[in-house]
């Protein structure tokens, strides 16, 4: 275990009581409480060019995840630096956790007589920006420093409130306040709330992103599979969503979501921006202006479907010609799915790999995955003979991929699939799902003449728009799914 927290800080309570202080954490101990914050071991010598860090955790995690298999908090440590954990709500949203944070940065501040760089994770970042700009924070705030921070959300937020991961997803606890906020569309709105207030550039940012997914079987190589249709990623976040066209990108690099918050990876790359005079320094780089961050999609590659088995079922799907290689991964809240998978020609096979995810978005399922390189065209099925909750997902490496886009007119409510090849002919529909106070509830999605969709009129939330795209080019039938949210606010302005 990494250095243990001093545990001689607990005397100082009782002179100072609104000062909390850490033990240690045991692998499999619950998360820490929510507003708890806990000083690290002073260095022997403490520089006063050094701020004090204050490290932010990331969805569904804890103050733990710092010091538990991963040498952050040694690695500030060693390198003279005076730290800070805190514990925020696991699993709320940016406006609950971003108050908590602004109320205990404040006394943290106050604790070591100077302003803090918060060095946040994952949500964290989100979190972070919220208690700054919204709740306060920004005079006792130096820096921000964020480790691949969903900045625009995850699409594998999005999946969790589709139609078809829904089951899965409720099952297994997935859906919270905070992954309901992550979800792209709603991120979007947060971006709209934020970053144009008059306080914004008062804290400088600096960025982390990650591009590593790991090999087939590796806790995020799933998720990164499927968030591969939207660009590089590590597993969770893209690398467009780990940006801000404001903030100063320091490094994007081959760590996935996990490893981008260990100190060896990381914590010499962002050293020399904890210290008092670097503002001269970042003024100095390359910064993004505003309107510059890439959002744009690469290519449909994923075909979705999920549900119930009661006692068995047969899900099918379609592979064009052409398609170098396909992944057919079957997410179960069973570890024991009792699969089939069935080729066109009536062959069968079962999934060779099975492991439990480890991720936040889909933390408890089960994978059932095997990976097929130059599949027989036509059409093949999954048969499953247990009981459980499932989403089958599979990802397609075809040239057919690029020839699909999906566009989506926010003043129309309009969105449409479309081919940009003259030999591409698609047809299209679709299912929105809406989330209005916790409760979900579904609209009729209206087909155009011209092939384009038209939202219903539901009120001020998250629609989650799933659309199956079906057609045909000079190599015959296929099929592709997309997923995608947008925010509606209460004056019916749209975000995506």
């Amino acid at each position: 275990m990494v250095r243990k927290i001093l545990l001689c800080c607990i005397i100082l309570v009782f002179f100072i009581p609104s000062i909390n202080f850490a033990g240690s954490f045991g692998k499999d101990d619950p998360s820490g409480t929510p507003g708890n914050w806990y000083v690290g071991t002073s260095p022997s010598s403490v520089d006063n060019g050094k701020h004090p860090i204050l490290f932010v955790h990331g969805l569904n995690s804890s103050s733990s995840t710092w010091w538990e298999e991963n040498n952050m908090y040694d690695t500030a440590y060693e390198a003279g630096y005076e730290t800070s954990f805190i514990d925020l709500y696991p699993s709320k949203n940016m406006w609950d956790n971003g108050s908590l944070l602004a109320q205990k940065i404040k006394s943290i501040s106050n604790h070591f007589g100077e302003r803090v760089v918060l060095v946040a994770h994952s949500k964290g970042g989100v979190d972070a920006q919220s208690a700054i700009v919204h709740y306060g924070a920004a005079p006792y705030v130096a820096k921000v420093i964020t480790l691949s921070s969903p900045h625009h959300g995850s699409e594998l937020a999005d999946l969790a409130y589709s139609s078809w991961a829904g089951w899965l997803a409720g099952i297994i606890g997935s859906k919270s306040d905070a992954t309901y906020s992550l979800q792209t569309g709603y991120m979007e709105y947060f971006r709209s709330q934020t970053d144009h207030k008059s306080n914004v550039h008062q804290v400088p940012i600096y960025t982390f992103g990650g591009t590593d997914i790991g090999s087939f079987g590796s806790s995020l190589y799933w998720g990164g599979l499927y968030l591969n249709s939207y660009g590089e990623n590590d597993g969770a976040v893209t690398v467009e969503s780990s940006r801000l066209p404001y903030a100063t990108e320091i490094k994007v690099d081959a760590w996935d979501h996990s490893s981008i918050k260990e100190g060896t990876s990381t914590f010499s790359l962002f050293d020399n921006y904890l210290n008092e005079g670097v503002y001269s320094l970042a003024s100095s780089l390359k910064m993004n202006p505003i309107g510059t961050v890439n959002t744009e999609d690469n290519g449909i590659s994923t075909i979705i479907r999920g549900g119930e088995v009661e006692k068995e079922k047969t899900e099918s799907f379609r592979i064009e010609k052409g398609v170098k290689e396909i992944t057919v991964d079957w997410i179960s809240n069973q570890k024991e799915a009792k699969l089939t998978l069935i080729n066109p020609k009536q062959q069968t096979s079962t999934p060779i790999t099975t492991m439990k995810d480890n991720t936040a978005f889909f933390n408890g399922a089960y994978h059932h995955s095997v990976t097929i390189t130059k599949p027989s065209s036509g059409t093949w099925k999954v048969h499953a003979r247990n009981k459980q909750k499932y989403l089958l997902h599979v990802s397609l490496d075809s040239p057919l991929n690029d020839k699909i886009d999906f566009s989506l007119n926010r003043d129309k409510s309009l969105f449409k699939a479309q081919a940009k090849d003259d030999s591409v002919h698609l047809t299209t529909k679709a299912t929105v799902e809406f989330y209005k106070n916790g409760k979900q509830k579904k609209g009729k999605v209206q087909m155009k003449k011209n092939g384009t969709l038209h939202m219903p009129k539901l009120g001020e939330g998250v629609y989650n728009i799933t659309v199956e795209i079906n057609g045909k080019d000079e190599n015959g039938a296929f099929e592709r799914t997309k997923i995608k949210t947008v925010y509606v606010d209460e004056n019916g302005k749209m975000y995506e």
